[in-house]
């Protein structure tokens, strides 16, 4: 399962009380989720295991209205990556399409294949799927179109 990270104001009208927002925190981990915070910083991070953006900003939007009483505004949602296919293949997802990874090990580093269907070729801009494989994995990428 996928790590995502959304950003959230809990309170974007500004209505609660600092011991209203403390108590809000407090209470999100029983939601199924746990928080990231900056000091004196308005903006969260609510960490969970999701698989989509979508699910990830709904199931934080509801963790937060449980919490906090109040909907808050949804910024971005980012993926923490530790390297593994499910990470690498959420990526893939990302672009709009499927594949299949294999990893191999030639002259002593490792090498991870990620094989797309041919008619994908046209759909995705391989140099921006390539680097962003390579940021989430830190490893060679061969991307094979089949």
């Amino acid at each position: 399962m996928r790590k995502a990270v959304v950003r959230i104001d809990p309170d974007p009208d500004r209505v609660l009380s600092p011991a209203d927002i403390a108590t809000g925190i407090r209470a999100l981990p029983s939601h199924g989720v746990s928080i990231h915070r900056h000091p004196n910083d308005r903006e969260l991070e609510v960490i969970l295991d999701s698989e989509n953006p979508d699910d990830a900003r709904l199931r934080t939007s509801r963790a937060c209205l449980q919490a906090f009483g109040i909907t808050p505004t949804v910024g971005v949602v980012t993926f923490i990556s530790r390297g593994t296919d499910d990470d690498a293949l959420g990526v893939v997802e990302a672009f709009g399409v499927h594949a299949h990874v294999e990893r191999i090990e030639e002259d002593g580093e490792e090498v991870a294949i990620f094989t797309l269907a041919a008619a994908d070729r046209r759909r995705v801009p391989e140099s921006r799927l390539h680097t962003a494989l390579e940021a989430a994995l830190n490893c060679e990428i061969r991307i094979v179109f089949a």
